[in-house]
């Protein structure tokens, strides 16, 4: 299996697991009493589901772009050139303008 197939199923799974304690941690927590909604619908399991589902795929989402961007090199530094010239600020005296009226 290819390198970066590999470290797509990964963050995904790991995206999926991040879901999976964030909505357990909204259903314990009752927050906007989900929890109770949850525990007293016949549809209960459905919305847990679907809650898990959606955020995770926005948080296996997020955790592959994390992983993207840290794959970045790190960079010493300037490798060659001159560089960038330093340019000494000098004030300059301006005088006003006559009026014209």
């Amino acid at each position: 299996m290819p390198a970066l197939i590999r470290l797509y199923i990964t963050q995904v799974a790991i995206g999926f697991g991040i879901s999976a304690a964030f909505v357990a941690g909204l259903l314990w927590f009752d927050v906007a009493n989900l929890g109770y909604l949850v525990a007293h619908s016949d549809m209960g399991l459905l919305a847990v589901v679907m809650l898990w589902v959606f955020n995770g795929i926005v948080f296996a989402g997020v955790q592959f772009g994390i992983a993207i961007m840290r794959m970045q090199e790190d960079d010493e530094g300037p490798n060659g050139g001159r560089g960038m010239r330093e340019y000494a600020t000098v004030p300059v005296r301006v005088e006003p303008r006559k009026r014209l009226l």
